[in-house]
């Protein structure tokens, strides 16, 4: 991606962030978010992932639910969330990417890490659309 687009990204990142409910943005002062372009080859095979458009975000840390005092010293929560990934689901199959389905697609990824942070399954969060 070039840094043209990258800029654009980011921009309408800020948009949906700005646009978020006050708790939503509270969250995330709290655990850390990184934009990436596409997720690396470790991540890809963790996840279990063979196209890197696949993967829009990524929840890494110990949900809420499920911490005790003995994991002190575990890396921090980040949530990821990548670039490519969203743009695939914002772009219809002549190559034509939607602003408004762009913004709403980065919506859904940031709240879907978010539910994991908070513990949800993947089919908790697939059941409420994320």
């Amino acid at each position: 991606m070039d840094s043209d687009f990258r800029t654009y990204f980011d921009k309408q990142l800020d948009v949906v962030l700005s646009q978020a409910p006050k708790q939503v943005r509270d969250l995330l002062d709290e655990v850390p978010l990184y934009v990436e372009d596409y997720p690396s080859d470790k991540v890809m095979r963790q996840t279990g992932v063979y196209d890197r458009r696949q993967l829009c975000g990524l929840y890494t840390g110990i949900p809420l639910g499920s911490r005790s005092i003995e994991q002190s010293g575990i890396l921090s929560d980040v949530i990821h969330i990548y670039r490519e990934g969203i743009v695939s689901l914002a772009t219809d199959r002549y190559g034509r990417m939607d602003e408004k389905e762009l913004r709403r697609q980065i919506r859904i990824t940031v709240l879907h890490e978010l539910g994991h942070h908070h513990g949800m399954t993947e089919s908790e969060l697939q059941a409420l659309g994320y």
